[in-house]
């Protein structure tokens, strides 16, 4: 009983422990904060190869939504290089650009919207 009880609890443990432990807190442990820059990093990393291969980004949203385990993540990117183009492209465009990255990860959620022309 108590075993369901936590097993239910854990996602939301989880998302309270990546909210402390990154915003920079020195009180965390080694383990912990080791933890914090590899998902951080790796998110950074999608991040830094979207912006390189659509320079005309004007909003990216990149989240671990495996738990910190770096298997699985959340992108949402806005672009001026959407503009006239089906979802699919758009969609297509963005597994172009990390497809080396795509390849290390278990799954991908990608929301994609067109920048409004200026």
């Amino acid at each position: 009983m108590f075993r369901t009880f936590f097993k239910t609890l854990e996602p939301v443990t989880n998302k309270l422990a990546r909210a402390v432990g990154g915003a920079g807190s020195s009180g965390t442990s080694a383990g912990s904060s080791a933890f914090e820059r590899n998902c951080e990093s790796k998110e950074e990393q999608l991040s830094a190869a979207l912006k390189r291969t659509l320079p005309g980004i004007t909003y990216i949203s990149v989240e671990d939504i495996s738990g910190g385990c770096g298997a699985m993540f959340e992108i949402s990117v806005e672009a001026k290089e959407f503009i006239g183009l089906s979802t699919v492209k758009q969609h297509r465009l963005v597994t172009d650009s990390l497809k080396s990255e795509i390849a290390e990860m278990h799954g991908i959620r990608i929301h994609t919207t067109p920048s409004k022309a200026t």
